[in-house]
Parts: structure tokens; C-alpha cells; sequence
């Protein structure tokens, strides 16, 4: 394992530079809604608030709800259904017309308004094997949603560990700016002073102070770059850009000690991608059978209660039409007792006085028209049952299963497909991870001899062995090794962060 110096990140990275804190008030204060970056934030801390923030990521798990509730429904399928009905009516006054004659015709008088009001109950049970399947598929489309939402918050972590390590990265090359820039400025007052003593000439001078300023403008490209990488962070996070915000976390680069086999079977049973598929399949599987199921009979039972009101706005033509119902009543039967007591053996006659109309019958028509709006008068209950049974409706079912099947065996190769691309991308990223910790060992090597090779410079032109000019080459190399050696330690931690992309989950510490 490489030591923690001096390419061990480090735990406290400090402020950024004073660059960030002038172009702090170009920045939108305003944005409403949106949180402000804390001023240390460690790489679990930037995933866990990336997790509360991000809008594509929060967004994304908006969709696990809806696909709780199609469970439900599903479930749902499998209970009854109730509903329930009311409403109220009117009818106006009127010359109300029986066939060709009407109420004033027959001396009844006008038609009064009427009020009515109705109620229905209903209870419903329909079930056949769509109902089984779809719950069955409306769990796996729910599984299927939640390991969308496990690939979307696993991108999220891969975009949000490699901003930060892009912001680590420009960090360190402000560092190596300095440093180059310190160096430039060293070399520049040794040339001043072989110059003041006769042993420089002027181009020397002048070639150092170019060196200098060169350096000076890689410094400051250097810290916009941090800038730069800081604020795609927190715009990836969700947070308000802010200048002032300490990396803390350190990361460090170790040989790799997984085998291939081991991380195919962790990427086998974490990758969300994967997972996302096997659901599908399931949901495919599930419509296969939802389809042949439209050969199978369906059950249906419903139960029914009802009842009504009618009530008169008033109750004399209701009045009129019983006394005229008395009337004839009671001539009739005095028609009959007159036949009867003709008869050569007379028959005993009727009585006829309790068909007359009384002040009873009146208070009791009258009183039995309130019954607006919920005295109701119950009609009968009515209940059935019946069973469904397909014979022939055309080759739309079977047209139905084949769509269905060819869905499945689509998922199905999709699957092997994820599967075979899965083994690939492991075998790759592997190897990617490992030729990335080989360069790291050659570039802290090729810095060492870079190192070197300054050193001899410097103390060569001191005495006067080499040319002004072969001391800027050393400090060329120099630099171009530093800056090989920054690329290979974050190409190893890129190539480690989507290796743990593939695999589906965190693999530092491991």
C-alpha cells in the first residue's frame, strides 16, 4: 500500500483560494428553495445531501409512490366493489293527459307538483384470472420502479464522488502551481545572481523571468479550475454555489485485492441495472399469463337495494281521486244490493257504508303524502350471479398471448444480454483499476527521478557546468512528472469509482 505522504489526500484540505472569495458576490444570492453549501463537507456527507437535493434523483423516487398504489389496486381487484346512488326530481303542475282524455276531462282537476327522491346500494364481485396476474405484475413493475430508483441514487453517487475528486484533483494542481511557481522565482534569483557576478547573461535572465510569469499564469488557471470544479460539485449535490467549502475526506491508492469472480458475483447481486431487468422479465412473465387467462371463465355477483319518494306539492286532487274512487265504490255496491234483492231467492246484501269517504281516509292520504325527501319507500332487493364462460371471439386472444410471449422472450434476451455486457464491464473496469495503480508505481518512480535530475541541475549550473538552458529543461520535467503522477493517482480513483459503478456498490475500505 502506498504511504499516506505525499499522495494521500488530504483530511483537511483547507479554504479555497482567495480567487473564489472575489467572485463570490457575481454569484445569484436569491435562489430560493435551495440550500447553502456547509463550510466542510466529507464525501458521505456530499452523497447523503446530493441524496435530499438532487432534483432528477428526488424525482425519481416520485415514482415509487405511484407504484405502491397500483399494488393497492391490484390488491384491491380482489375485494368487492360498493356504490351507492341518490337523487332528488321534480315535476311541474299540469293538465297531466290519459290517453285522449285528461284530469279535467274527467273532472279530477289539475295535476299538483311532485317532488321525488331514489337511493340505490350495490354491491359487485367480478373476479377471473386477470386479476391474479395482475397483482402478481403490479408487484414486479413496483420492484422494477424501486431498482430504477437504486440505479438513479447509484448514478448519483457515481457523479457526485467523481465531482469530488475532480475538485480534489484542481486542488492539488494549484498546489504543484505554487510549487512550480516557487521554483520559477528560486531559479530566477539564482540566475539574477550569476548575473550580478558575470557568469549569466542577460537572455538568462530574461528566460527566467518568462518562466516566472508562465508560472504565474498555470497558478491562476490552476485556482479557476478549482472554482470552476467546485461549483459543478455543489450544482450536482443541489446546493447553492459557495467559494468557501473544505473537502475532508481522504482517498488513497492500494492494490487491487478483488478477483474477477468475486466482483461478478457481487455485480450479479447488487447491480440495480441487472435487477431492474430480472423484474421486467417477471412482469413479462406475468402478462404471458394475464393473456391465456382470456380463455378461462369469469365470475360475477351483484346485490342491489333501492328506494323511492313521491310526495304532492299538494293533496287535494289526491283527496278528490279517493273520494271519486269511494263514490264509485259505494254505487257499485249499491247496484249490487239492488240486483241482489230482485232475485227470486234474494241474496243478503252487501254493506256498503265503509266504502264511503271519510275524514280518516282524508287525514290519512294526507298524511301519508309526507314523505319528501327520505321516507322512502323500499322496492324490492334484488341479487344475481353469473359465470362467463369464452367460447370463440375471433383470434384476438391468442393474437393477445403471442404479443405477450414475444414481450417475454424480448425481456429475456435483454436479460442475458445485461448479463453478458455485465461480465465485460467488470473484466474491463478491473483492468482499467489495475493498469492505473502500475502507472501510479511507475509515475512516483519517474517523480523521483525528476527530483533527482533538478537537483543536479541546480547544483551544476551553480558552478557552472551546464547552460541556464538545460536547468529549464530539468524544471520541465519536473513539472510534466509531478503533473503524470497527479493523473495516474486520480485515474486510479476514477477507474475504482466506476468500477463501483458496475458492481452496484461501494468498494473503499473493502
Amino acid at each position: 500500500m502506498f504511504p499516506a505522504h505525499p499522495w494521500t489526500i488530504r483530511r483537511t484540505l483547507g479554504l479555497l483560494p482567495v480567487l473564489l472569495l472575489a467572485l463570490a458576490p457575481a454569484l445569484p444570492l436569491q435562489g430560493q428553495g435551495v440550500p447553502t453549501a456547509p463550510a466542510f463537507l466529507s464525501l458521505d456527507e456530499a452523497i447523503e445531501l446530493a441524496r435530499r437535493h438532487n432534483p432528477g434523483y428526488m424525482a425519481a423516487q416520485n415514482d415509487l409512490s405511484a407504484a405502491e398504489w397500483g399494488v393497492k389496486a391490484a390488491y384491491g381487484q380482489l375485494l368487492p366493489s360498493a356504490s351507492a346512488s341518490a337523487g332528488l326530481g321534480w315535476q311541474g303542475s299540469g293538465a297531466q293527459r290519459i290517453g285522449n282524455l285528461t284530469l279535467q276531462d274527467l273532472g279530477v282537476g289539475t295535476q299538483p307538483n311532485y317532488y321525488t327522491s331514489n337511493y340505490s346500494l350495490g354491491l359487485g364481485y367480478s373476479i377471473n384470472g386477470a386479476v391474479f396476474y395482475g397483482l402478481s405484475a403490479a408487484k414486479a413493475n413496483r420492484d422494477q420502479t424501486a431498482a430504477a430508483i437504486d440505479q438513479a441514487r447509484l448514478d448519483l453517487d457515481t457523479r457526485v464522488t467523481l465531482s469530488y475528486l475532480d475538485v480534489l484533483r484542481q486542488k492539488e494542481a494549484v498546489e504543484l502551481a505554487g510549487q512550480q511557481l516557487e521554483r520559477a522565482e528560486f531559479n530566477l534569483r539564482l540566475v539574477q545572481g550569476q548575473a550580478e557576478v558575470g557568469s549569466a547573461t542577460g537572455l538568462a535572465v530574461n528566460q527566467a523571468e518568462v518562466q516566472v510569469g508562465r508560472a504565474e499564469v498555470a497558478l491562476i488557471q490552476a485556482e479557476n479550475s478549482v472554482a470552476t470544479a467546485t461549483f459543478r460539485l455543489l450544482q450536482t449535490i443541489g446546493l447553492r454555489p459557495s467559494p468557501a467549502v473544505a473537502l475532508t475526506t481522504a482517498f488513497e491508492v492500494s492494490p487491487p485485492t478483488w478477483s474477477e469472480a468475486d466482483l461478478l458475483d457481487m455485480a450479479l447481486g447488487t447491480n440495480p441495472v441487472l435487477q431492474s431487468r430480472r423484474f421486467g422479465r417477471d412482469a413479462a412473465r406475468d402478462g404471458v399469463g394475464s393473456a391465456r387467462s382470456s380463455y378461462f371463465p369469469s365470475l360475477n355477483l351483484s346485490v342491489g337495494w333501492s328506494g323511492f319518494t313521491r310526495q304532492a306539492s299538494n293533496t287535494d286532487l289526491l283527496v278528490a281521486q279517493a273520494q271519486a274512487s269511494s263514490a264509485s265504490s259505494f254505487a257499485s255496491c249499491q247496484n249490487t244490493n239492488e240486483l241482489y234483492s230482485r232475485l227470486a231467492d234474494p241474496l243478503p246484501s252487501l254493506d256498503c257504508s265503509g266504502l264511503t269517504f271519510s275524514d280518516a281516509d282524508r287525514q290519512q292520504i294526507i298524511s301519508g303524502n309526507d314523505v319528501f325527501p327520505f321516507d322512502f319507500t323500499r322496492s324490492p332487493p334484488s341479487a344475481s350471479l353469473s359465470i362467463s364462460v369464452p367460447i370463440f371471439q375471433g383470434f384476438a386472444r391468442q393474437q393477445q398471448v403471442e404479443v405477450a410471449q414475444a414481450r417475454l422472450d424480448d425481456t429475456e434476451y435483454q436479460l442475458r444480454e445485461q448479463e453478458i455486457a455485465l461480465q465485460a464491464d467488470v473484466a474491463i473496469r478491473l483492468a482499467q483499476l489495475e493498469t492505473a495503480y502500475r502507472s501510479v508505481e511507475l509515475e512516483e518512480r519517474n517523480q523521483d527521478y525528476a527530483d533527482e535530475q533538478l537537483r543536479l541541475a541546480r547544483e551544476q549550473y551553480r558552478v557552472g557546468l551546464i547552460p541556464f538552458l538545460d536547468l529549464v529543461e530539468a524544471e520541465t520535467v519536473k513539472v510534466q512528472a509531478d503533473r503524470d503522477l497527479l493523473n495516474a493517482v486520480y485515474a486510479y480513483h476514477d477507474a475504482l469509482t466506476n468500477l463501483e459503478a458496475v458492481v452496484g456498490q461501494s468498494l473503499r475500505g473493502n
